[in-house]
Formats: C-alpha cells, sequence, structure tokens
C-alpha cells in the first residue's frame, strides 16, 4: 500500500497564490502601521492641548497650527520661503554629493590618492560647517551662495567617506576578473567600482541629506532674511509659536519625503537587496 495514498497534494500554483497574498496583507499592514503612528502623535498632541493637560501657550493644538499653515499658505509668504529653502538644499546637496562620489571612487580606486586626501579628510570632518559659516559669510555674502556652500560642506563629507568604504568593501575576485580582461579604466570605474560601491554610497546619500535639512535650517537661522530657517527663527522672536511649529513640521515633512525618494531610487538600483 503507497505510503501517499492517504496525503493530500497541494498544487504549487495554489501554494505560490497563497504566499502572495499572505506578502500583500503584510505589506499593506505595514504601509498602515506607517501612516498610523504620526497620525496617533497627532492626535494625542491635540486631546493634551484641548484637555489642558499641556501648556496651550507652548504647545499649540494642531488644528490650530494647521490654521496657520493654511492663512500663511494663502498669502502667499509660505510658498516663497518654502522654494527658497528647496532651491538652497537641492544645489547644495549636488554640489556636495557628486565630487563626494567622484573624489570617494578615486580615493577607494588609487592607494596613492587616498593617502594624498585622507589626512586633509580627516582633519576637516570633525569640524562642523556651522562652526565654519561666519567665515563662509564673509567670502560669499549672505546670499543663496553662502548657504549653498554650508549645505554642500556638510553633505560631501559623509559620501565621500561611505564611497570610499564601498570601493574598498568590493570583493578582489571583481577587481582581478576585470584586470585580466584588460578592462580600461573608464569601464573600471563605471562598471566595477561604482556599482560594487553603490549599496554603502547610497547610505552615505542619505545620511547626507538628512544633514542638508539640519544645515539649512541652522544656516537661515543665523543669517538669513528668507527660507524655512529664517520663519522658525523670526517667529520664535516674536513668540508666534504657531508658525514656529509650521516650519518645524514642513522641515520634518521635507525629511521624510526625500528619505522615501532616496529609498525608491535605492530599490530601483539595487533591486537584489
Amino acid at each position: 500500500m503507497s505510503k501517499d495514498k492517504g496525503a493530500v497534494r497541494h498544487d504549487p500554483f495554489e501554494v505560490e497564490q497563497r504566499e502572495w497574498k499572505k506578502r500583500q496583507v503584510n505589506e499593506r499592514l505595514k504601509r498602515m502601521l506607517t501612516f498610523a503612528s504620526p497620525l496617533f502623535l497627532l492626535l494625542l498632541w491635540e486631546f493634551l492641548s484641548r484637555s489642558g493637560l499641556i501648556d496651550i501657550r507652548f504647545f499649540p493644538p494642531p488644528s490650530s497650527i494647521l490654521g496657520t499653515f493654511y492663512g500663511l499658505l494663502t498669502s502667499g509668504e509660505l510658498a516663497g520661503h518654502i522654494g527658497v529653502s528647496l532651491y538652497r538644499i537641492l544645489v547644495g546637496f549636488l554640489l556636495g554629493v557628486i565630487p563626494g562620489i567622484v573624489i570617494g571612487l578615486l580615493m577607494g580606486l588609487y592607494s596613492p590618492i587616498r593617502h594624498f586626501v585622507s589626512p586633509i579628510v580627516m582633519a576637516l570632518m570633525p569640524i562642523p560647517t556651522l562652526a565654519l559659516l561666519p567665515i563662509i559669510i564673509i567670502l560669499f555674502g549672505i546670499g543663496d551662495l553662502s548657504k549653498v556652500v554650508t549645505i554642500a560642506g556638510s553633505v560631501f563629507f559623509p559620501v565621500v567617506i561611505n564611497t570610499v568604504a564601498g570601493v574598498i568593501n568590493i570583493d578582489s575576485i571583481y577587481l582581478d576578473v576585470a584586470k585580466n580582461y584588460g578592462a580600461g579604466r573608464v569601464n573600471f570605474f563605471m562598471k566595477i567600482a561604482l556599482p560594487g560601491a553603490l549599496p554603502v554610497m547610497l547610505e552615505g546619500i542619505q545620511m547626507g541629506q538628512a544633514i542638508a535639512l539640519l544645515t539649512i535650517v541652522a544656516a537661515e537661522m543665523m543669517g538669513a532674511t528668507s527660507g524655512i530657517g529664517f520663519l522658525i527663527w523670526t517667529s520664535y522672536k516674536a513668540f508666534l509659536l504657531q508658525e514656529m511649529y509650521v516650519g518645524l513640521i514642513l522641515i520634518s515633512f521635507f525629511g521624510y519625503m526625500f528619505s522615501l525618494l532616496l529609498r525608491a531610487i535605492q530599490k530601483k538600483m539595487l533591486p537584489w537587496r
């Protein structure tokens, strides 16, 4: 008598379909939790403010902040601050990321360049870019250029350090194969070093975007006449805390959106991860 006579046979296609549906349910649950946590925090804040459990002078309810946001938006004032800050962030971010990638790849590939540049990078990296802001303002003025240079300097170091680490950690077998097949410098650079360093490099870029947001707020507080940081600082000095919270929430929102965008790019460029 066959052992499998009473066994229940499962169609592989049905099993695969059930697994796919299970994964879809898990993904939907994760997305719901992602939106639920900030919503829960806002509802808790609203309740504590309305019930008087926290001081409404310092923590106005989110509903009143939303009303202030709408007023600033319809007046056109907020759009101007957002546009200026996003321009500074984007330009400064690119001016920090692109040289960081190029120099990081060169340092990782060529030992003489690494030994020559590393002391300079290691010496300058611990110095906060904001500490150099007075010198930057003296050199570049209080306009957009000084903010762009400040952001670029802040973004450059995490990108270059992570890019170097990514290149150094490439498996030597790929380097040997490229050399054995006579790969030229351009092909070696574009098809071995860059893809091999990409996972670690993108983590550095992700870190750089967070630093860019921190830097732009501080830079606009210290020497600017526009931008989200300027809005936060002037609102604080005038004790217009609802407008201050509008600026803080905007920075938080843009940080979250930029992080999602970079994660989506990372998923497209590194599908195996």
